[in-house]
């Protein structure tokens, strides 16, 4: 399902872990699958409200949290810096679509990284 949403389209996820060499761009790549299916989720479901926003990043929170372990494996991993450049970004989605009030604590609430 293509992006509608013309913000969202014009936006390169990630960005500033594909400029920092330490994370590997085929892992970061992964990173912004889940970005981009996750918009694809909230443009098909059309949240009309916070929790239901909050459910759908939280899945894709759970998507990070398995991501990090292959960071791991590629010598790497989401540490401080990367989790606040992949936290800006849920931030940036829920903004998007019509949330900005969203708590960025609440979207990733459930990270283990």
């Amino acid at each position: 399902m293509p992006i509608t949403n013309q913000k969202v389209a014009e936006h390169t996820f990630l960005q500033h872990m594909y400029d920092d060499s330490y994370f590997p761009d085929h892992v970061v790549d992964q990173g912004k699958a889940i970005l981009l299916r996750l918009c694809e989720r909230v443009e098909a479901g059309q949240p009309s409200d916070l929790a239901t926003l909050y459910a759908l990043t939280q899945a894709a929170t759970e998507e990070f949290n398995l991501l990090d372990g292959e960071f791991v494996a590629a010598g790497s991993g989401i540490e401080t810096v990367a989790r606040e450049w992949i936290c800006d970004e849920f931030s940036f989605v829920a903004s998007a679509y019509g949330f900005p009030d969203a708590d960025a604590e609440e979207l990733t609430a459930c990270r283990d990284w």
